[in-house]
Order: structure tokens, then C-alpha cells, then sequence
């Protein structure tokens, strides 16, 4: 693959704007098998957990004054590419145990306590959780934790609902 968009996100974090959804909306305008060419100031380290998330792997190639080129394709897409997340695991999923509403908290309140609920759950049980936002550093601790999720936008684009399977 060849094709990419590009989104320079330098003079938006030098002007001290937040760049995410302009990403996002770039994300949404590839066409299949296309992929998105970013250059940050720095390495987006978070961003690699919400793109592996939509089914991107990426490369990433240090540019002078140490700004970054990442390209983000779709899984499969390159030999390099690394293997989808325990966001993308298919099969069935038990309902829910433990139903959690945390739209109106601030972070990092909202991780916190679905981290502190997935702690008290068994292994194969659930909790879905409401968020006003993406969780997106609250995807690479339920990794750590040895932890599945999955989740997204409602058509509405008002709320993010998630899903967490504890397995250990």
C-alpha cells in the first residue's frame, strides 16, 4: 500500500490546540486500504492504542529535532504489521455483571473505577461502562491487566460504550 492521507498535527500542538479529533476525522475519510500519514513533534505513544483499537498497525520513523512521521495502515496491510488487539476479539460474551454510567466524571475518574470494578469481577465476566469520551489510556492498562474490551461511538457520536472481559 502506498496511498495515505496526510495529517500534520505539528501547528496545532505548537498553537496549544488538541489534535485528536481532526485525526479522527481523517481516519474517517480513508478509503479502504488506505492508510494515514501523521507527523507529531513528538512520538504519539496513546495514539497507537486507538488506531491498533480501529484496526491499524503503524511504522514510525523519527524526523529531525525529534518530530515523528507514523504511518497508520490497516492490519494486514504490510509483513510488519502487529496482531490485533484484545479490542478486535470476536466470540461470545457473557451479558454484563456490572453496568457502570460515567459520562458525567472527569478523568481520570472514569478509569479508576472501571479498573477498581474489573478488579471484583471473576474470570469471563463483564462490565460495560458509558463514557462521554473514548477511554484511549484506559485501553493499554486493561491490556496490561491481561484484561479484552471493545467498544465504540453510538451512531449519535454522544456516547462511547465499552465492554471489559476480565480473564485472569
Amino acid at each position: 500500500m502506498s496511498e495515505f492521507i496526510d495529517v500534520d498535527v505539528r501547528p496545532i500542538l505548537r498553537a496549544g490546540g488538541e489534535p485528536f479529533s481532526i485525526i479522527m476525522a481523517a481516519l474517517d475519510r480513508l478509503a479502504p486500504g488506505q492508510g494515514l500519514r501523521l507527523y507529531a513533534p513528538f512520538k504519539p505513544v496513546p495514539l497507537f492504542d486507538v488506531m491498533a483499537s480501529k484496526g491499524f498497525a503503524h511504522q514510525e520513523a523519527e524526523l529531525e529535532a525529534g518530530e515523528w512521521e507514523i504511518r497508520f495502515m490497516p492490519v494486514g496491510s504490510f509483513e510488519a504489521a502487529e496482531p490485533a488487539p484484545a479490542a478486535l476479539a470476536d466470540g461470545d460474551w457473557p451479558e454484563p455483571v456490572v453496568h457502570l454510567d460515567n459520562r458525567d466524571l472527569d478523568p481520570p475518574e472514569p478509569m479508576v473505577r472501571i479498573l477498581a470494578a474489573a478488579e471484583q469481577l471473576a474470570p469471563g465476566q463483564t462490565l460495560s461502562a458509558l463514557l462521554s469520551r473514548e477511554p484511549v489510556f484506559l485501553f493499554r492498562e486493561l491490556t496490561k491487566r491481561g484484561h479484552q474490551w471493545r467498544g465504540g461511538f453510538t451512531p449519535q457520536k454522544d456516547v462511547y460504550r465499552l465492554t471489559v472481559r476480565v480473564l485472569a
